[in-house]
């Protein structure tokens, strides 16, 4: 199987439910940015890390897999029903695990130069990838329908 299709050539992208869009059309925007976000969450999994971190971030990813899915197939379109969506359970589970490690830290007084050693450099670079992400979502709610439990997580 060949990893190229040809059929974006022209500078459009092909939905889950058949539509065709521009490869610049804010959902694609979106979605594209989701999958830089779990990229870079891959790159500081790579990196030695505490294991209850470590299983929070493999879980985020699988979540991310289906946030992209979830953005790059419209409420209203056909195959709607065909993709795993982002619930309320998925964000009640990602503030929960934010909140355990929260309580670990001392309180934040500051923001935090982002440096440090590589894992610690690495989060960084993920947390303002996926703040991207967030802002091509929002971007995308603006123009078209998603789900609000989307732009919560």
């Amino acid at each position: 199987m060949r990893i190229y299709t040809r059929t974006g050539d022209a500078g459009e992208t092909g939905l889950f439910s058949g539509a065709r869009v521009s490869k610049d059309a804010a959902r694609v925007e979106a979605y594209g940015a989701v999958d830089e976000a779990n990229s870079f969450i891959g790159l500081l999994r790579a990196e030695p890390l505490d294991a209850d971190v470590d299983a929070v971030l493999k879980q985020v990813q699988n979540d991310l897999f289906d946030l992209g899915s979830d953005l790059a197939t419209p409420l209203d379109g056909r195959k709607a029903d065909a993709v795993p969506r982002i619930e309320e359970r998925h964000v009640k589970a990602l503030e929960e695990a934010i909140d355990r490690f929260d309580a670990e830290l001392p309180r934040l007084r500051s923001f935090i130069l982002p440096a440090g050693p590589r894992a610690a450099a690495l989060a960084h670079a993920a947390r303002t990838v996926v703040r991207r992400a967030e802002r091509r979502t929002v971007s995308l709610a603006r123009a078209e329908r998603i789900s609000p439990e989307t732009i919560r997580y």
